[in-house]
């Protein structure tokens, strides 16, 4: 996964119903562009650079603090869309109009970029005490990569003496309707491609989890598995248990108390679902035996996601991530997982599931569809 992007917007409105467009915007930039981190308090301030004797509103004005994965000129252009939906209408001139909304970007990491589009840091955010205020609020020690002082800084010599006053209502992160409180730890399974990874990387950003990653990669034995399975699975399947087994049982026992719950992209009885397709029956008995010694004493999750795809897009998905050992998988073998891990699910009562099938979904390149698969894990179940 790579690193998202750190991007400060201000946003001020000044007609109409001011707080409700200032929400609205936040609620758009969330659904459109990324996780949001923090918002400031809400300041009313004078309306500047209108005609004299212009009667304008005062404006309402907030800073937010996001992480996306989009690009600067993307992110410009989804707020300018936001605009328009919220009923802004950009003159094409340079004067000043009152508007329902008005978003800016005025730090995109500590990059200095000059576009068609857009402009960073902003040109004017070191003379717009409007701006600087909140901005103030949720980052102060950030460094204006140009002037190379930092926000605090640029807000005690900034020359505007405009009255800024901070209203007693505060915008709601429309990150706090995904309730992952219920919750001290999620497992997230799959197939092989399923996106689990993916998904729990992104759950463990966006929502202060403790990321806990099955250590595949370092496995000697899988490589040799998918050229001689019949010779290494037996070998495979027991270095699978013995790692997992210690790997979850070190995780869980380790308190982080600076995350707010455990988040990982495995569970421990994968290793019984798999060692059943690829062992035989007499070797399989052997291994059943030896895993239940250890699943006995492995803490079992709050929740356990299964994610489910089609073998068409499971076998899409491998060839996208390329790795050489995994590109001669058979679609039968991916069918057999999936039997497994549904037929499991459909007979255990100890787990509180929730299958998910997001065959025709795709939570990495759509943000639409990531939003749906949290609602989908945050759903209360009936009963």
């Amino acid at each position: 996964m790579t690193l998202p992007h750190k991007v400060y917007i201000a946003l001020g409105s000044n007609k109409g119903d001011r707080l409700k467009h200032l929400q609205d915007a936040i609620d758009l930039v969330f659904k459109n562009l990324g996780k949001i981190n923090i918002i400031s308090r809400v300041y009313n301030t004078p309306a500047l650079g209108f005609e004299a004797g212009a009667s304008v509103d005062d404006f309402l004005n907030t800073c937010i603090f996001i992480e996306t994965h989009y690009t600067a000129d993307e992110v410009m252009q989804k707020l300018l869309d936001i605009e328009t939906k919220l009923g802004r209408t950009r003159l094409l001139g340079n004067g000043y109009e009152s508007r329902t909304i008005d978003l800016d970007v005025l730090f995109y990491d500590d990059a200095i970029i000059s576009s068609k589009l857009i402009t960073t840091p902003h040109p004017q955010l070191h003379r717009r005490k409007f701006v600087l205020q909140p901005l103030n609020d949720i980052a102060s020690k950030v460094v204006h990569p140009v002037l190379k002082q930092s926000v605090l800084e640029l807000l005690e010599c900034c020359e505007d003496v405009s009255a800024i006053e901070p209203i007693n209502i505060w915008l709601k992160n429309p990150m706090k309707q995904y309730k992952f409180g219920n919750y001290n730890y999620i497992a997230i399974e799959g197939n092989i491609g399923a996106g689990k990874t993916s998904l729990t990387h992104q759950i463990s950003n966006d929502f202060n989890a403790k990321l806990i990653l099955e250590r595949f990669a370092d496995n000697p034995f899988l490589p040799k598995f998918y050229e001689e399975p019949q010779r290494y699975a037996f070998t495979l399947e027991m270095s699978f248990l013995a790692d997992r087994y210690q790997q979850i049982s070190d995780d869980l026992s380790q308190l982080d108390l600076f995350k707010d719950f455990m988040v990982s992209d495995y569970d421990i009885y994968k290793s019984l679902i798999f060692s059943k397709i690829t062992l035989p029956e007499d070797e399989f008995r052997l291994y059943r035996k030896l895993f239940y010694l250890m699943y006995k004493d492995i803490a079992k999750p709050d929740l356990y996601v299964y994610l489910y795809q089609n073998t068409e897009r499971l076998q899409e998905n491998i060839k996208k991530r390329g790795r050489d050992y995994e590109q001669n998988i058979q679609d039968d073998y991916l069918e057999k997982i999936n039997t497994g891990y549904l037929e499991f699910l459909k007979n255990q009562t100890e787990l509180n599931v929730k299958i998910i099938d997001i065959s025709n979904r795709d939570f990495i390149e759509n943000r639409a569809d990531y939003l749906w698969i949290l609602e989908q894990i945050c759903e209360k179940q009936e009963g």
